[in-house]
């Protein structure tokens, strides 16, 4: 285009946005930074959505630093966006702050700051909060018990979370999905819970996914449930083949049992399929820019003053005697 102007740019962000691609719509906020295009409250509340995905706080926080400028905080979806990122970013008292100066607040903003508290760890704000929702008249949905579901699995408690889940379906007819039984079976599975968790799997009248397997997988291991263990393992394998941390994690069951049969051929199996640990990606923020990398990444543009760098960090800490 010869011509960009502020809604081509945003319909660019969005549409990456909404493509699961955040790095890309963040490169390209940027980019339109850089050529003079002011964006909308379209575009920042674009914007604050991918920064939420990968955790670009800086970015997150210039995005804020825009939509004061435009005069446009009292907005619900753009003041929602922005509880949004802050609480996924880890920034709390920012979010909360936000979240208490709103005259509105609706679902997905009560929903939002709960998520907020939920995933990092403050199970008691979340269950807390979520009880004045309840008060303000604001019905939840789905996603809102599934948050709070979330911080009863991670502060381990078991009444709240079984009350939650009943008061979901009893109280306002919202039928669980594959992920709300998937944090009650974590949730049970963390309690030590495991015979009612399996139960649970069996009754709920859909087949458990690879998350839930996982999630009983890992329990059981942790609480020395060897059978129920291999059962998960097993299904985990049935339903990705070539996943191989399942692999890895029944050969090192089989291992500590001492079932040298089933280990070798378990290591067999993992031979035949070539199974090779699928890399993860992960991003990093430098000076308001997003970078995105894997283990062994050639891809970077960097690559070769990234990795001197790394030769430079390991010889100092080999001869200060760390082992990394």
């Amino acid at each position: 285009m010869p011509t960009r102007d502020t809604v081509s740019w945003t319909v660019m962000i969005t549409g990456h946005v909404q493509e699961k691609q955040p790095v890309t719509a963040l490169q390209l906020f940027r980019q339109m930074n850089l050529e003079g295009s002011k964006p909308s409250i379209i575009t920042i509340v674009g914007v604050l959505s991918a920064c939420a995905d990968v955790g670009a706080l800086d970015t997150g926080s210039a995005a804020h630093g825009f939509a004061v400028k435009l005069d446009a905080i009292i907005d619900v979806a753009l003041s929602n966006a922005l509880i949004d990122m802050y609480s996924k970013s880890g920034n709390l008292e920012t979010a909360e702050n936000i979240f208490n100066s709103m005259a509105y607040k609706d679902t997905y903003t009560w929903t939002s700051m709960i998520s907020g508290f939920a995933v990092h760890g403050n199970a008691m704000q979340a269950i807390e909060l979520f009880s004045k929702m309840l008060d303000s008249g604001i019905n939840p949905n789905k996603i809102t018990f599934l948050a709070v579901l979330i911080a009863c699995s991670h502060g381990g408690l078991v009444a709240e979370g079984r009350k939650v889940f009943d008061k979901m379906r009893r109280e306002y007819n919202v039928n669980p999905q594959i992920e709300h039984f998937g944090c009650m079976v974590d949730l049970l599975g963390r309690a030590g819970l495991l015979r009612e968790a399996e139960m649970l799997i069996q009754d709920m009248g859909m087949s458990a996914d690879c998350a839930m397997w996982r999630s009983l997988l890992s329990a059981s291991l942790v609480h020395g449930n060897i059978e129920l263990a291999e059962l998960a393992g097993k299904k985990i394998i049935e339903q990705e083949p070539d996943d191989d941390g399942a692999y890895v994690l029944l050969l090192n069951l089989y291992a500590s049992s001492k079932r040298w049969t089933d280990a070798l051929q378990m290591r067999i199996a993992m031979r035949g399929k070539k199974l090779l640990k699928k890399p993860g990606y992960s991003w990093i923020e430098v000076d308001g820019d997003v970078h995105e990398f894997l283990v062994n990444d050639k891809m970077h543009a960097c690559e070769k003053e990234i990795y001197l760098v790394l030769e430079e960090i390991s010889m100092h800490y080999r001869t200060e005697g760390i082992v990394l």
